[in-house]
């Protein structure tokens, strides 16, 4: 039964990697094709292909339930098309050992993306993010952590709060001289976008700091002339799901110290946990389906019997998600309830296929 259990698992992962590499090739064309719209002088073909190979292992964590139900849709139809399914049976491998085989394949699958999407992706991320930004936007080099800090020349900025792309909140400036110490500071209420890289900054403090003495000066308005425009700080903004599980909680916690919206990431922690568990579920619905389907289904057939599923789960997921975000619902919840959803129908899948 060992060498039968094994020859499944390794089917079943090689039809995942196949079908992996099959998504991530579509997925990575649909981006280059996004990205040649921004081609530019110094953001080339060259600087387009390092930001999709830096994208791509977040990319491959996200596809991994996909192309598991698609793999093992595609390996164990084919194994029943070869009337392999009924050798093993006949050989005294139960129904349920061929599933606790395709269940191990789907845990060397989860131990690989947690592995990747913990020590791999979240790094990867960070270089495209800042490939991309410092190629299109020149003098701007970013560097985001609690806030959101931007150098531009000899100033660092610090953004505690994006309202929306037009009103900032909580604004810090940091200036050095040339000798690089700090000569000036300034802290602004809040800033609204003007136009014409032009900000106006309410409510500002600054502090101009020589060697014998600090000027401290207060205003209600200043005009902040600057090249960090709305769409730069949109883009620079902290993603949930380009952080490790550590940083995302230590990141939520931080939120709600200071008082801070943290929906959106604990509903992004939530799906973390979850994630691994819809990969099982995929394998879980797909075993029973294929081996309770008829001979002779075609290839094609298959591919679009896991795709529908595929696709409906993920819009199902979405949107869930989405209204849980905007009428504020439980985080857990909004989490498990489309993955526990599919795990009843893929339970009913196998009790059915027992009866």
């Amino acid at each position: 039964m060992k060498v039968l259990t094994g020859y499944i698992v390794k089917e079943v992962l090689k039809g995942a990697f196949i079908a992996a590499i099959l998504l991530l090739t579509l997925f990575n064309l649909f981006t280059f094709s996004d990205e040649l719209g921004d081609l530019s002088e110094t953001y080339g073909l060259k600087e387009i292909f390092y930001y999709i190979a830096l994208t791509t292992p977040g990319i491959f964590c996200e596809l991994v339930p996909a192309s598991a139900l698609l793999g093992s849709l595609f390996i164990l139809g084919a194994m029943g098309n070869n009337r392999e399914l009924i050798a093993m049976r006949a050989a005294g491998l139960s129904i349920f050992g061929i599933i606790r085989a395709v269940m191990l394949a789907g845990a060397v699958l989860v131990i690989s993306s947690i592995l990747i999407g913990e020590f791999v992706a979240p790094i990867t991320e960070r270089f495209a993010k800042n490939l991309r930004l410092t190629a299109q936007n020149g003098p701007v080099q970013v560097n985001s952590d609690y806030g959101i800090w931007l150098r531009e020349d000899k100033k660092f900025i610090n953004v505690r709060q994006i309202i929306d792309d037009h009103h900032l909140a909580d604004i810090s400036i940091y200036e050095l001289n040339d000798q690089q110490h700090l000569q000036q500071t300034l802290h602004a209420d809040s800033a609204v976008f003007l136009g014409n890289q032009q900000w106006d900054l309410n409510n500002i403090k600054s502090s101009v700091i020589s060697t014998q003495q600090i000027l401290v000066n207060k205003q209600e308005h200043l005009l902040w002339l600057t090249s960090i425009a709305p769409n730069l700080l949109k883009s620079v903004v902290i993603n949930p799901n380009n952080l490790t599980f550590v940083d995302l909680s230590r990141y939520i916690n931080f939120l709600k110290k200071n008082h801070q919206e943290s929906h959106a990431f604990e509903l992004a922690f939530w799906e973390r946990i979850v994630s691994p568990l819809d990969t099982f579920i995929m394998l879980l619905l797909s075993a029973p389906f294929i081996i309770s389907v008829k001979r002779g289904v075609s290839v094609g057939e298959r591919m679009m019997i896991g795709i529908a599923i595929g696709m409906g789960f993920n819009v199902v997921d979405k949107l869930v998600g989405h209204l849980g975000l905007i009428y504020n619902l439980n985080p857990p919840l909004i989490a498990f309830i489309p993955c526990l959803t599919m795990l009843m129908l893929a339970l009913y899948s196998v009790k059915r296929m027992r009866d």
